[in-house]
């Protein structure tokens, strides 16, 4: 059936959470209550990646972006826009905007991204694969089986310059080649979708959003190694994607490309979902094949790799999520045209979660080489409520904290390991003046500390150490020792650790000292912390000449440390005061200091 109309409703995580089903479902009975439901179709999608400003509708044929639309704005859509052909101005992006044909080429968020990975979500229904289809899924495929040899396609992603988007960046036809090398048996495909950074979430809505387009890259993957089984390792959390894999599976099935024979060929490939329980460690290579093989997900040293012994000893290729992503469209353009994207050593493009305080967050792709303050300012619409920006985190807890000084760095994978971080898979949140470094370095090293597997001792005991050093120094205990200790330990942990969750466990520790020593030394020699978040070096005063004595700071109290009569100014008992900060909240005076 032809429809004149279409509407497609975000179906991202993000966008579901915040009554997006229920968009959904106000919306189809919009359109079948007019009487329209042979003209208009309306489509779950995924992630259109605007995530600050969702849920998201945009209507085809117009191109008209709504933003932040609510079930009850379902009925004006439809009357409205669908019916009279007037664009409801409210839901625009830009509410000055008044013509119906107003897409997001005019949007600031989308001017700089390019989509190759990203490139059919908020496109097509994830659950439909005929929708894939009509936009060239499997066509790659089908080139590779019957117009190239296992090695032709190697040799492609050769020369795409392509490299694993995990976090460390290892050419992906090397690491193909390797497993190909290997003697004719049993082989491994498993894609790593255990995504587990904090604030990270690129890999989970490209498999909401276009799961086709990893089950396709893994089939080729397999004809290229010669590989008849693959897995999807992904953590339970993530139902959406698991069901819209599941779905996408089944479909593949069906259709022919997943199974025996595929399209009527010689060549064999299936593939099958494992769930983890949420384990970050099991986001390294070797971690995660043992969980695989219902062993504890707990890494083990290298040589020999995957792509040597692998799953239960047999070679194996690991790709992430995002990367196997760019393989269909490498086949179908050539690895010359990929290669032109990107820097010398940094071809294609790279997603990012852009999180934290900025104005414009959500799920970004760029090519490589784009700078630090194109993303934030220019994409991410700059610093929310116009406070300084400090520092940018990428990499997750595994990178660094980049200064203001690099705002103009090109983000590729070399420029970000020169300055201590690294491109991690993609988590980039960034910091304003209200955050405290310290404090920030301490939020990681809980993390890696809590998530170690244990299994050596440096990482074991280092992070541990490195922990207790940054937890004295934002209470105001630590002293210049502590400081040569971290640096010395954080060294260490880079050198011996047996998995890259120990190399890298120390790196915001070791940019923040860097970069930051400013912040340290208040907190040692001042006892202060500038930011105000490292609650016992917080001090909180009155401010006489503007307290009006309204007694809200007083009643909020929760251990009776002001006083003071009413319409008179307050004063606060520094000995009692546990320093929870509620004074300084309900003040509407700004007579409440806190330094």
């Amino acid at each position: 059936m032809g429809y004149k109309q279409y509407i497609l409703v975000c179906g991202g995580t993000a966008c579901e959470s915040n009554k997006g089903v229920a968009l959904f479902a106000a919306l189809k009975k919009a359109v079948e209550e007019n009487g329209l439901v042979n003209d208009v179709q309306v489509v779950r999608t995924g992630c259109l990646g605007f995530c600050e400003k969702g849920p998201i509708v945009k209507i085809l044929p117009q191109d008209t972006f709504y933003v932040e639309v609510k079930p009850e704005d379902a009925v004006v859509i439809v009357k409205e826009h669908l019916i009279k052909g007037r664009v409801v101005s409210r839901l625009l992006y830009d509410k000055n905007q008044s013509k119906i044909n107003v897409g997001i080429e005019g949007i600031d968020f989308y001017q700089k991204q390019f989509r190759i990975v990203l490139r059919n979500c908020g496109v097509i229904d994830p659950d439909k694969i005929d929708e894939y289809i009509a936009r060239d899924g499997y066509k790659a495929l089908e080139k590779a089986l019957f117009e190239m040899k296992p090695q032709n396609v190697i040799d492609e992603v050769s020369k795409s310059g392509l490299r694993g988007r995990g976090g460390a960046g290892f050419p992906t036809g090397k690491k193909w080649s390797f497993a190909a090398m290997q003697p004719a048996g049993q082989k491994y495909m498993v894609c790593n979708a255990d995504e587990g950074d904090p604030g990270a979430y690129m890999d989970r809505s490209t498999l909401e959003g276009d799961p086709h387009s990893v089950l396709e890259a893994m089939t080729i993957a397999g004809y290229a190694i010669g590989a008849n089984m693959g897995y999807v390792y992904i953590r339970a959390e993530y139902p959406l994607a698991i069901q819209r894999l599941e779905t996408a599976i089944a479909q593949a099935r069906e259709y022919g490309l997943l199974g025996q024979n595929i399209l009527g060929s010689d060549f064999s490939f299936d593939i099958e979902l494992r769930l983890g329980a949420g384990a970050f460690v099991c986001g390294e290579e070797t971690a995660l094949l043992a969980s695989i093989e219902g062993k504890r997900g707990m890494p083990s040293p290298r040589p020999p790799f995957p792509a040597v012994k692998g799953l239960w000893g047999r070679p194996t290729v690991i790709n992430n999520v995002e990367t196997l992503a760019n393989i269909p469209v490498i086949l179908l353009k050539g690895g010359l045209w990929f290669s032109k994207i990107g820097t010398a050593t940094s071809k294609g493009t790279k997603v990012f979660a852009l999180t934290g305080k900025i104005n414009n967050s959500g799920l970004i792709e760029v090519p490589m080489g784009t700078t630090l303050r194109e993303i934030i300012f220019d994409i991410g619409g700059g610093i929310r409520g116009g406070k300084a920006f400090k520092a940018a985190q990428t990499g997750g807890p595994s990178g660094g904290m980049i200064p203001p000084q690099f705002l103009d760095l090109p983000i590729d994978y070399e420029s970000l390991a020169k300055i201590g971080s690294i491109m991690g898979s993609g988590g980039l949140i960034v910091m304003d003046e209200d955050d405290c470094i310290p404090d920030i370095a301490k939020f990681y090293l809980d993390f890696t500390v809590d998530e170690s597997c244990g299994k050596c001792a440096p990482c074991r005991i280092g992070g541990r150490k490195l922990l207790n050093y940054l937890d004295a120094i934002c209470k105001g205990d630590g002293t210049y020792e502590d400081i040569d200790n971290m640096k010395e330990i954080s060294e260490a942990m880079s050198r011996a650790s047996l998995c890259g969750l120990g190399q890298t466990a120390s790196n915001p520790v070791q940019s923040s000292l860097r970069y930051f020593m400013d912040e340290y030394k208040e907190h040692i020699d001042d006892k202060k912390c500038r930011a105000g978040k490292c609650k016992n070096l917080l001090r909180y005063s009155i401010d006489t000449a503007k307290c009006v004595g309204c007694t809200a700071c007083a009643r909020v109290c929760p251990v009776n440390c002001i006083s003071g009569e009413r319409k008179q100014p307050h004063t606060i008992d520094s000995t009692k005061c546990i320093k929870c900060g509620q004074c300084f909240e309900v003040c509407k005076f700004h007579a409440v200091n806190r330094a």
